[in-house]
């Protein structure tokens, strides 16, 4: 995946009827999956992962996805193979192309069969997530939910303001200490790694930069739980996690 900066999440979409849209990714790389997965939970979004064709097929016949990403080469078909069979079971499902072959030849033919989109590897994030909120959008099958209010324990977010309250009062942070709480309160008590930060916050693929993540967590500890009990959370050798201590 490329580096690209960092933008403002836009509202977080919704299917018509309020519920979670539903993403189905289809890659044989776990590394891949592990983060698109994780951006994806980020905006709220529903996920299963599958590992190749029949896997694909198995998992879209029990969770109905909205919407598909799908690598090109599987290991025990290609992406034409499953694409034309999701659009027999679901023929109103968003399919995005996500592969290493770039040649033109392959962009027509993967639109021709009826993939509405097609992003190359390596890729950004941003634009992988971008697409997928377009496609859904101009498929009508999802509407913008209002901006809303983050909550855990006493620690208040609100996205459209920009602005956060621990205790009712104001907590000044930056634009990229705000970006790394907005990923650390959409995901309360999850576990997430470092990787999983640095590529969700900072669109940095991991590479000896932890330190940067550890510095920005340092700095939210001082702004969020100075003189309180603490919200964030340490679980050495794993990574940071976003929780009231009950004990």
């Amino acid at each position: 995946m490329s580096t690209t900066p960092n933008h403002t999440t836009p509202p977080p979409l919704r299917r018509l009827d309020g519920g979670a849209v539903r993403v189905l990714v289809v890659d044989d790389e776990p590394d891949l999956t592990d983060v698109l997965g994780a951006a994806l939970r980020s905006e709220g979004w529903e996920v299963r992962i599958a590992c190749d064709g029949a896997g694909a097929l198995e998992a879209a016949d029990g969770f109905h996805p909205d919407a598909v990403v799908l690598d090109w080469m599987l290991p025990d078909t290609d992406g034409l193979g499953v694409l034309h069979a999701l659009r027999r079971r679901i023929p109103q499902v968003c399919v995005l192309f996500l592969t290493a072959r770039d040649a033109v030849e392959d962009r027509i033919a993967g639109i021709t069969a009826g993939g509405d989109d097609y992003v190359t590897k390596p890729f950004a994030l941003e634009e992988v997530l971008a697409r997928l909120r377009g496609l859904v959008r101009r498929a009508g099958m999802s509407r913008e939910a209002d901006a809303p209010r983050l909550v855990v324990a006493d620690l208040v977010m609100d996205e459209e303001a920009r602005e956060v309250t621990r205790s009712g009062r104001i907590v000044e942070l930056s634009r990229t200490e705000f970006e790394l709480l907005r990923f650390l309160m959409r995901n309360p008590r999850r576990v997430l790694s470092k990787e999983q930060i640095l590529d969700r916050v900072w669109s940095y693929d991991f590479g000896g930069r932890a330190h940067v993540v550890e510095l920005y967590i340092s700095y939210l500890r001082k702004k969020i739980d100075a003189g309180q009990a603490p919200l964030i959370h340490t679980v050495r050798g794993v990574g940071y996690v976003l929780k009231q201590d009950r004990s």
